[in-house]
C-alpha cells in the first residue's frame, strides 16, 4: 500500500501539490474561525441550589439549611462532586453530575455562565465634586448593563461599588405619639405602597372587562402622601409622621479604582462564546455609550481584559512556530545542500499541524 501511494504521488505531483495546497487553505480558513479560550470546554451538568435565610448568620446556615441539604444531594444517581458556599442570609450549593441530570429535576433558568469566570472588569470613576456615586451606580444598572447584557454570549453583568437609591422611611417617634401612632400601623400602610393589583371581571354585554388598581409609582410625593391613619375624620399622612427622602441603602460591599471610589461590573461569558470575538463586541457597545455619557461622569475604563492573556499566548506560539520553521529549513539546507527538501519539509509542517 506504501509503495502503491509513493508510486502515485511520484507520478501525479501536480495532483498532490494541488491536494495539498486545498488542505493548507482549508485548514487555515477552518483555524480562523475556531472559538478561542483561555483552556478548553470543560463544562458539566450542574445544578445549583440557592436557599435565602434572612436573619440568620453562616454558621447557623451551614448547619440548618446548607448541612441538611447536602446530605439529601449525596443520595442522587450521577453526583459527581458537591460544593457549597454558605454566607449571612445565603446557602449556595453546587451539584456537578458525571453525564446528564436525572430525571424529576426541575430547572429554573439561571444565568447559564462559564467556568473561567470573568472575562472583562469595566470601572467607572466617581468624582463626587462632579457627579453623585448614586447617579453613577444607576447608570450602571439602567444603561451600562442592559446594553452590555444584550450582547450575544453574555451570561451576566454584576455591577458593585457607588450607592443603590432607594426610598427613606424615618418615623418621628414624638409626633406618632402625639397622634397615637405605632410603627405596625406605618409597616401595614409601606406594605402595599406602589403595587397593582386587580379586581377581577366585570361582564357586561356579553363582555368582560378587566378591573385593575394602579398603584405602581416613583414619586416621592405619592409616598410622602400615603394614608396611614384616621384620626377625629381627618386622614393622617406619612409626611405628618415621619421624614421621607431618597437615600442610599446600607452597603456590603464596595469598589474603588485608582485610589478613588468607583463601580466596577464583571462581566462573565457563556460557555460556548468566543473570549476574544465577544470581547471586541462588549468594547464597541462601550464606545457606542460614551457618546451619552451624563455630564460630569467619566467614561468606563477596563480594568481587566481576559482576552489580552490569550492574545498575548498566540503571539508567542506564533513567534515560536515561525522561529521552529526557520531552524528546521537551516538544518536541513545545512546538512543535504539543496532547497528542494528544505521546500518539502517546510510545506509538510504546516500540512500536519492543520
Amino acid at each position: 500500500m506504501f509503495t502503491w501511494l509513493l508510486d502515485f504521488s511520484l507520478k501525479n505531483r501536480m495532483i498532490v501539490i494541488l491536494l495539498g495546497a486545498i488542505s493548507m487553505f482549508y485548514g487555515a480558513y477552518t483555524l480562523s474561525k475556531m472559538p478561542v479560550d483561555v483552556f478548553p470546554d470543560l463544562n458539566k451538568p450542574t445544578v445549583t441550589i440557592m436557599t435565602e435565610a434572612g436573619g440568620m448568620a453562616s454558621e447557623e446556615v451551614e448547619q440548618l439549611i446548607t448541612f441538611p441539604l447536602e446530605t439529601a444531594m449525596n443520595g442522587l444517581p450521577g453526583v459527581e462532586a458537591i460544593r457549597s458556599v454558605s454566607s449571612a442570609g445565603l446557602s449556595f450549593i453546587y451539584v456537578t453530575f458525571d453525564g446528564a441530570i436525572p430525571d424529576g429535576i426541575v430547572s429554573r433558568m439561571g444565568p447559564i455562565s462559564s467556568i473561567m469566570g470573568e472575562i472583562m472588569q469595566i470601572a467607572i470613576p466617581i468624582d463626587e465634586s462632579k457627579i453623585s456615586s448614586m447617579q453613577v451606580r444607576e447608570y450602571a444598572d439602567w444603561v451600562l448593563r442592559p446594553r452590555l447584557m444584550a450582547i450575544p454570549g453574555v451570561a451576566q453583568v454584576i455591577p458593585i461599588g457607588g450607592q443603590v437609591r432607594q426610598f427613606q422611611v424615618q418615623p418621628n417617634t414624638r409626633r406618632m405619639a402625639e397622634l397615637g401612632l405605632s410603627i405596625l400601623q406605618i409597616e401595614d400602610a409601606l406594605r402595599g405602597y406602589s403595587a397593582n393589583t386587580s379586581g377581577g371581571f366585570l361582564e357586561s354585554n356579553n363582555r368582560e372587562y378587566l378591573i385593575r388598581h394602579i398603584g405602581r409609582t416613583s414619586s416621592l410625593e405619592d409616598l410622602k402622601n400615603i394614608a396611614v391613619s384616621n384620626r377625629n375624620g381627618q386622614t393622617i399622612l406619612l409626611r405628618q409622621v415621619a421624614d421621607i427622602a431618597f437615600a442610599p441603602a446600607v452597603k456590603r460591599g464596595d469598589a474603588g479604582y485608582e485610589g478613588g471610589p468607583a463601580v466596577i461590573l464583571g462581566v462573565q461569558k457563556q460557555p460556548s462564546a468566543d473570549t476574544v470575538a465577544l470581547t471586541k463586541k462588549i468594547e464597541s457597545a462601550i464606545a457606542e455609550l460614551k457618546q451619552g455619557l451624563p455630564t460630569g461622569m467619566d467614561a468606563p475604563k477596563v480594568t481587566f481584559r481576559q482576552a489580552s492573556f490569550i492574545d498575548a499566548s498566540i503571539s508567542t506560539l506564533e513567534g515560536k512556530l515561525i522561529g521552529a520553521s526557520i531552524f528546521v529549513a537551516v538544518v536541513l539546507y545545512f546538512f543535504l545542500g539543496t532547497i528542494r527538501p528544505v521546500l518539502i519539509s517546510l510545506t509538510a509542517i504546516p500540512v500536519s499541524i492543520l
